[in-house]
């Protein structure tokens, strides 16, 4: 199947460093290469990939040194491109969000769009509505809740190649991990009350976008102050598997309708239990006292602390290996791809073709 895949050109796919959009469109891209199907990236330069790559920039916007650059031009430069290109594949798959729609309004039945973000946001049910032609997949059922009525074509979890983690037999570092990005929703204030009340250390590896430093530095910055908190800073992938690997569980607090959490099924990968809020994805993405604790308070999250330890973390690693992998991802969406060709108007040469050559 020739496949066209679009990702955003906020970071690099994958990421140099925290991205979690660009992580799984670079995992799920080179699984579908692996699996024998040919794959044409349009993402940013500094990408790499086992696929055809389409450089629609020279780098990635968030590391661009350059002081003013417009992320709109870039990504409608990308979709001019990609429009001129559009018969050479079966299946365009967008990760844009909802850019593309006007654009590729007439090829909308062969599209897939996978919605990352949230979905809870004003104007979005009427521009759903609008666009009601396009085939969405969600990366969670409970991301669904707020557009019901949106054109559902599928649920995909997301999924890593499982060969950059590894459980560590013995870990080296008793400590609570917390990875990802310090924002409101994140709630990095709960991972530090949690960590105090519980006695152990705290590292806290994340990034802070610009329209978040205002709260770092009023609300966060002085509770680093505690001799329990290590302030790491932003990381890659390279230091992911020890950070996590070592630490006694990550904490995952968040205050939001999390669409998935694709830090979650990283800790899983490096065996490591997970303790997070009853929010969005989570009883979806977690076992309760299998790969780690779900809960509704502070004090419940202490006594996830102290139960931690006691998980087996050869099982969290195995229930990654069930469900959380590239190829499973990569294989969910082949089926989706395959329903589209089905799908297709038998009026359409290009579908008829597509189809019979699938």
């Amino acid at each position: 199947m020739k496949i066209a895949q679009i990702a955003p050109l906020y970071e690099a796919v994958p990421p140099r460093l925290y991205g979690g959009t660009e992580r799984v469109v670079a995992h799920l891209t080179d699984a579908l290469v692996a699996q024998g199907h040919e794959v044409t990236l349009f993402a940013s330069a500094d990408t790499v990939t086992r696929a055809r790559l389409v450089p629609v920039r020279d780098q990635a916007l968030r590391l661009d040194p350059t002081p003013l650059k417009s992320d709109l031009a870039g990504h409608l430069g990308m979709l001019h491109q990609l429009r001129a290109w559009a018969g050479a594949f079966d299946v365009l798959h967008f990760h844009i969000d909802l850019l593309h729609f006007p654009m590729f309004e007439d090829l909308a039945p062969r599209t897939l769009t996978t919605l990352h973000g949230r979905l809870d946001l004003k104007d979005l049910p009427q521009v759903y509505q609008r666009w009601h032609g396009y085939p969405l997949v969600s990366i969670s059922h409970s991301q669904r809740a707020p557009l019901p009525e949106a054109n559902w074509f599928g649920t995909v979890y997301h999924g890593l190649d499982p060969s950059p983690y590894r459980v560590a037999s013995r870990p080296s570092g008793d400590y609570l991990a917390f990875l990802g990005r310090i924002s409101p929703e994140k709630r990095p204030d709960r991972a530090i009350e949690i960590a105090r009340r519980a006695g152990l250390p705290l590292k806290i590896a994340a990034k802070v976008d610009a329209a978040d430093r205002d709260y770092f530095q009023q609300a966060i910055r002085p509770l680093l102050d505690s001799p329990l908190v290590e302030f790491v800073g932003e990381i890659g992938d390279a230091q992911k598997a020890d950070f996590l690997g070592n630490a006694r569980a990550l904490l995952f607090p968040i205050d939001w309708p999390e669409p998935f959490g694709l830090v979650m099924i990283e800790a899983m990968a490096c065996g490591t239990p997970v303790i997070a809020w009853r929010q969005g994805s989570v009883p979806e993405v977690l076992t309760q006292g299998v790969t780690g604790f779900i809960v509704e308070d502070i004090a419940q999250a202490v006594r996830a602390v102290k139960q931690a330890a006691a998980l087996d973390r050869q099982r969290i690693r195995a229930m990654f290996d069930r469900c959380f992998t590239a190829r499973t991802m990569a294989e969910n969406y082949v089926t989706l791809y395959r329903r589209l060709l089905a799908d297709a108007p038998s009026n359409d040469p290009v579908f008829v073709e597509n189809l019979q050559r699938a």
